[in-house]
């Protein structure tokens, strides 16, 4: 649900008119909806190279993934982790266009713990992934956009912890 959507349910709910804040907040998203287009935009365009990034990293990290007997040992394995970051990638995109966290958390994080653990994947590992995912966009985005997605990554790192 995006941010406007929400304070609109918000209000209603409470039979009331948005408040000065509320409206305030809605302008905000308004003026910085062209700075979200064009990171979600980036990112789109720049999955793959992300997305070979963050795994060189995460393998790097935990080369015991890749290793016989670990999790994304093989290229069907590895290709299956490579999914996850594709679409944890596009979770944050989502995140960013809304202009909150509900989405990433409906869409992408009810219940992630308990698929990864009854997967056999370690949490600890899917957090050190999604890391190595916001790391690899430092190169790609400039500090100020980098800043407008961290809460993302974050917010995501923060509910697999």
């Amino acid at each position: 649900m995006s941010l406007i959507s929400k304070l609109i349910i918000n209000a209603d709910n409470e039979l009331r008119y948005p408040s000065v804040g509320e409206l305030q907040s809605i302008q905000n998203y308004f003026e910085t909806a062209e700075q979200r287009i064009i990171i979600s935009k980036i990112l789109r365009d720049k999955e793959q190279e992300i997305i070979q990034k963050a795994s060189k990293a995460i393998f790097k990290l935990h080369p015991e993934y890749i290793a016989p007997g670990g999790n994304a040992e093989g290229a069907r394995k590895r290709s299956l982790c490579l999914r996850d970051y594709s679409w944890y990638l596009r979770v944050v995109t989502y995140g960013v266009l809304a202009g909150d966290k509900d989405s990433i958390e409906k869409i992408g994080l009810i219940g992630v713990r308990e698929m990864y653990n009854s997967l056999g994947v370690p949490i600890l590992g899917m957090i050190d992934a999604i890391e190595c995912l916001k790391s690899a966009i430092i190169d790609i985005l400039d500090e100020e956009k980098f800043i407008f997605v961290c809460p993302y990554f974050d917010f995501i790192i923060q509910s697999m912890s």
